[in-house]
């Protein structure tokens, strides 16, 4: 998760850097064109497509729908926000993931992680400032990114068990390339060879990280492993500022803390419960 957290910041970069001068639409079927290298390399790893089986249409259909959405609010969102401050939003994913997790997957959730989930929320609100001039209709948008993430996490681990990890990763992929596709009448650009490289490494990252994040889901708990993806806070907000000059401020620095703590205050609950599990055992 630490590594996938670290690509998916640097495709974020990218991304950012893209959409200056590109549709949302045409980014993520160009990219998601891309991505089908790294995916085309996991299904020969899995055995070719020979191999490749859907179990569930269904979910795997529910799963990519979630991601079209997501992808395309955070992506927006990134065009007009500070690269930490998308991502530092986004943080609330995981704060979704443990809510629903003892509903959706039967995971046990005690009291004290519910009152961290309620604590980690408020740092949300402290990044997104909701007064009456500082919140802006873009904080949203990774906000609605980050709750479709989760829910596409939940079914990720509902599903990992049956599904092969590069037929989630193709199904998904597929869909978000023909949601980009139904925007080409709005105004795509052509892409020039050096922009074409970007969306080329946009790709190679993207599905790197989307591969590690299903086989996360597939060894471990998702209430134990999200918060890992707190991490990308410190690769976004190097980024940011070696690319851009952004750094985050004290209210995005301070509610990040907060989610972050709130984070961690899950993970050590998580594996006191695995440890006293184990020792009745």
């Amino acid at each position: 998760m630490v590594v996938a957290g670290l690509l998916l910041t640097a495709n974020d970069a990218v991304l950012k850097w893209l959409t200056g001068g590109y549709l949302t639409g045409q980014i993520m079927f160009v990219r998601g064109v891309f991505v089908f290298i790294p995916v085309s390399y996991f299904i020969w790893r899995a055995g070719g497509v020979n191999q490749i089986r859907i179990v569930s249409l269904k979910w795997q259909l529910l799963r990519a729908g979630l991601v079209v959405t997501g992808t395309f609010c955070f992506v927006t969102g990134l065009s007009y926000l500070p690269l930490a401050d998308a991502i530092a939003i986004t943080f609330a994913g995981p704060l979704f993931v443990t809510a629903m997790a003892s509903f959706f997957l039967k995971e046990i959730v005690g009291w004290r992680r519910w009152c961290a989930v309620f604590v980690g929320f408020i740092g949300v609100l402290v990044i997104i400032r909701p007064t009456s001039d500082a919140i802006q209709w873009a904080a949203l948008l990774p906000l609605i990114a980050s709750f479709t993430g989760a829910l596409r996490d939940i079914i990720t681990r509902h599903i990992a068990a049956a599904e092969q990890s590069s037929t989630i990763l193709a199904v998904s992929t597929a869909i978000v390339c023909l949601g980009g596709l139904a925007t080409a009448p709005f105004g795509w650009q052509p892409v020039p060879l050096d922009d074409l490289a970007l969306f080329l490494l946009s790709g190679l990252l993207l599905g790197g990280a989307h591969f590690l994040m299903i086989d996360t889901f597939r060894y471990a708990e998702a209430a134990l492993v999200t918060p890992f993806k707190y991490m990308s806070i410190i690769w976004a907000t190097a980024l940011g500022f070696l690319v851009w000059g952004d750094l985050p401020d004290q209210w995005t620095i301070s509610g990040s803390a907060i989610v972050i703590a709130s984070g961690l205050y899950i993970l050590n609950r998580e594996t006191k419960r695995r440890r006293a599990a184990k020792a009745r055992t």
